[in-house]
């Protein structure tokens, strides 16, 4: 799963993003707000966990111009502000919670998993599953029933992109934004060279038409 942490305090946001990449999330982060729009708005993170005084564009300003866009990731506002109205204010702008600093870290890693469960995300146990298809993130491989796909690395990361937005159409550069991220060497052409290989995997179980092509758009997992 990929998150975006916006948080102008350095040393808060460098010790969330650890704590984070520890607990095996791919993170991105910004301290301004400018720039922290310009990455959430390319639609390809699981979660922002947004601070509502930035410099630049505000967490609330952000999460409107979002909303407007029609990006509905998933978004929680850390803020040291705890008055009724500044939640409230907070969850009108489309955020989706809201947690006080200073914060106690498992608290934090409780909600950013609550929500993306409650955004079908993340299943209890982290698995995720469309039709016979499903990820098992603990063995990190893809399976057909029963079957495991032996997926490779990047295979994985195509897959698990595909299932979190099942039925949505999801652009090429949004895969290769989301799996190869933005400071890849390799184009934008690898992404069909592994939708190729991921296709491949799933044939030898009668399953590669789950992965469609959206002609000169991108991919979308669904069943015919």
């Amino acid at each position: 799963m990929r998150i975006l942490v916006v948080e102008d305090d350095i040393d808060l946001l460098e010790a969330i993003v650890s704590l984070l990449e520890d607990e095996s999330y791919q993170v991105d982060q910004a301290s301004a707000g400018d720039e922290g729009y310009l990455l959430a708005e390319q639609g390809i993170y699981d979660l922002l966990v947004l601070d509502i005084m930035l410099p630049g564009m505000d967490g609330l300003s952000i999460i409107r111009q979002l909303r407007k866009k029609g990006i509905l990731t998933p978004a929680l506002f850390l803020t040291a502000k705890d008055s009724v109205e500044d939640r409230v204010r907070g969850l009108d702008a489309g955020a989706d919670d809201y947690i006080v600093k200073p914060f106690v870290i498992s608290e934090l890693l409780a909600r950013i998993r609550a929500l993306l469960r409650r955004g079908g995300k993340m299943g209890t146990e982290g698995q995720l599953e469309y039709g016979p298809i499903s990820l098992r993130p603990h063995l990190h491989d893809g399976y057909v029933g029963e079957e495991p796909l032996k997926l490779t690395v990047k295979e994985y990361d195509l897959l698990e992109f595909l299932l979190r937005n099942r039925e949505q159409i999801v652009t090429r550069e949004q895969i290769f934004d989301r799996v190869w991220g933005f400071d890849s060497e390799a184009t934008s052409t690898v992404v069909d060279v592994y939708v190729h290989h991921l296709r491949k995997k799933l044939a030898v179980y009668n399953c590669d038409h789950f992965v469609q092509t959206i002609r000169g758009v991108g991919y979308m997992l669904k069943e015919k």
